[in-house]
């Protein structure tokens, strides 16, 4: 628990300065992330992903361009433009036609383009976010972090119906309890940095704390599959990146999508 606890305040130390800073720190901050988080999954070896190391190379090159490739040019209206979606797949999936169907099958060049695309995605629209508005940035990693917490804390005090067997320490206690208390401080967060209260906040604020739920399950599940505890050690008592992530991906997803269809 102790080295959990100082891994966390180290991160804290290091990233809330670079998100109150904004602007290039950031930017390249984000870019780095993407690479770790990028070489976490190619790290799980051939028995999950069959790549070529120049298509690795061009799989990594792919995810910088779109995190960092329309810097200065972000929106949240549409944050990446078309040309900057179709270059990924026209680097990732041509090589198929230049090597045996053992070397690089096409499913596995389908795998690393959905890698390439959440990885990129994801770094690309925090930027964006950032450089929009800081306060939404606080108000989606609050709701991200304040979630996770309760649901773990109501979990580990009362939780006695396993969730689901992707990850058996989660149960529905914690859930519901994540949910209420998520949504509770995420709306305190809100109403005190960006607007008032709404009952079209308060769904939003519902659905973004589900997806940040269902999002640690879904990591849980690459994990399980792969048989890992972590993706990485590179933060002591919590993992890779992408284990940090794994909830704030689907919980700027969903913001993404409830922003551009309403």
């Amino acid at each position: 628990m102790k080295v959990r606890v100082i891994s966390a305040l180290v991160a804290f130390l290091i990233f809330i300065p670079l998100i109150w800073l904004g602007s290039y720190p950031f930017a390249i901050a984000m870019g780095i992330l993407s690479i770790l988080a990028y070489k976490e999954i190619i790290d799980l070896g051939d028995e999950y992903l069959k790549v070529p190391s120049c298509v690795k190379l061009l799989g990594l090159l792919s995810i910088l361009y779109l995190v960092l490739g329309n810097y200065g040019h972000y929106s949240l209206d549409l944050s990446i433009g078309y040309a900057r979606l179709f270059l990924p797949l026209i680097l990732l999936l041509l090589p198929t036609v230049f090597y045996k169907k053992d070397k690089y099958p096409t499913k596995d060049a389908f795998s690393l383009l959905g890698i390439v695309y959440l990885i990129g995605f994801l770094f690309n629209v925090l930027i964006a976010i950032r450089n929009v508005k800081l306060a939404i940035l606080i108000y989606l990693l609050g709701l991200t972090i304040l979630t996770d917490t309760f649901a773990y804390v109501v979990g580990m005090l009362i939780g006695k119906h396993k969730m689901s067997k992707l990850s058996p320490k989660k149960s529905w206690e914690g859930f519901v309890g994540g949910l209420i208390g998520g949504v509770a401080t995420g709306l305190i967060i809100y109403t005190n940095l960006v607007g008032p209260f709404s009952f079209r906040l308060l769904i939003i604020t519902i659905l973004i704390s589900i997806a940040g739920q269902v999002g640690d399950l879904f990591y849980s599940k690459i994990k399980r599959e792969n048989n890992i505890k972590d993706f990485s050690n590179i933060m002591p008592g919590h993992g890779g990146i992408l284990d940090r992530v794994d909830s704030l991906s689907f919980v700027v997803f969903t913001y993404i999508v409830i922003y551009w269809l309403f």
